[in-house]
């Protein structure tokens, strides 16, 4: 027997740690990466230091109050509403994050992919594969996948189970009173919701996730389970197996999460007819570009296409598109779709 009881251990000072002046900085370097051209990035950095300490100063004397959001649209690719905080509270929560990671990130599951280090859509298709190919037995012997993902999953997030949760493992009441401040900065309903766009909504997604994925691997005992922020994948051998685990996945969801399965989006295939899964479609010997995602890079194209021919845009820009859209082909069967982007 390897391995024996893993002790849980448990945070009680970490709030000096977050708050102190250098891991505010180096929340800033971090935060402002990439986002230095920004008005409000700029006009926050113009008095940086005195914004850094000044933020440290209402932490201390427990007076900091969370500012509004600006709530947004982006296609990505279907329409998401994000909300955008000021930049004052996205350092603090990149501050938050910073600290708050390492210790939450040890107790998840290897196959748990979404917004971790060393992690990532590509790592999670990989995976994918590399099951598909041992259940199957190198492809000679016919297995089937479940895919599902949960309704409306950063809506429905109970904020007081959440507080419970991050409880488990952090018992300091300062860091436990900011984390707070944090999570009920926003509410889509009665306690409910994370926004979309926090750095900090990304780990507590996964804080609030792992109880599904705990409860899959060490409850249900699967072995081929991954999941990507609320999609995820099974792998099995029958199909009538697969329909026993939505069952008591859904009730999983309802009892001790508050959460739902999405019912048009519960899908058992035969892993021959190739699993969809981030953006690209998984079969036994290769994996090709979801349609859906092929079509929009190919609108997205044709815009930036019209936009230099339009001067709006310069040449080094459009170059920089095509050369992400040749990067996503490289993880798949896409020459013909290659040839057709170099077209332009």
């Amino acid at each position: 027997m390897g391995g024996g009881f893993k002790r849980r251990i448990i945070y009680h000072n970490i709030f000096d740690e977050i708050i102190s002046i250098e891991n505010l900085f180096l929340a800033w370097r971090e935060f402002c990466r990439g986002k230095r051209k920004r008005l409000d990035v700029q006009q926050f950095e113009f008095n940086l230091e005195d914004n850094l300490f000044q933020l440290q100063q209402e932490l201390n004397n427990k007076i900091y109050q969370h500012f509004h959001y600006t709530p947004f649209y982006i296609q990505d690719p279907k329409l998401r509403r994000i909300h955008k905080a000021c930049v004052r509270d996205r350092v603090l929560h990149q501050a938050v994050f910073r600290v708050l990671y390492p210790i939450f990130d040890q107790g998840f599951i290897f196959d748990s992919y979404s917004c971790r280090l060393n992690k990532g859509t590509h790592r999670a298709v990989n995976r994918l594969e590399k099951f598909g190919r041992k259940l199957s037995r190198n492809n000679h012997k016919n297995i089937f996948a479940l895919k599902c993902d949960v309704r409306k999953f950063f809506d429905s997030v109970d904020q007081d189970i959440l507080l419970e949760l991050i409880k488990k493992k952090i018992q300091d009441n300062d860091t436990l009173w900011l984390i707070k401040k944090i999570i009920k900065s926003f509410e889509k309903e009665n306690n409910k919701g994370l926004p979309l766009g926090n750095v900090t909504s990304q780990l507590f997604s996964n804080i609030y996730l792992n109880e599904l994925d705990q409860f899959v691997k060490h409850k249900l005992k699967i072995k081929h389970y991954l999941r990507y922020c609320d999609d995820f994948v099974i792998l099995g051998e029958n199909k009538e197996n697969l329909d026993e685990l939505v069952y008591l996945i859904d009730n999983f969801l309802k009892e001790k999460l508050k959460l739902k399965l999405h019912s048009n989006k519960i899908i058992i295939k035969k892993y021959h007819q190739g699993i969809d899964f981030l953006g690209y479609v998984v079969l036994p010997y290769y994996r090709v570009l979801r349609t859906k995602t092929k079509r929009r890079i190919f609108k997205k194209m044709n815009k930036k296409h019209y936009d230099l021919r339009m001067g709006l845009i310069s040449k080094n820009l459009f170059n920089q598109s095509l050369q992400s859209y040749l990067g996503v082909l490289r993880h798949c069967r896409g020459n013909k779709i290659k040839k057709e982007l170099l077209m332009f």
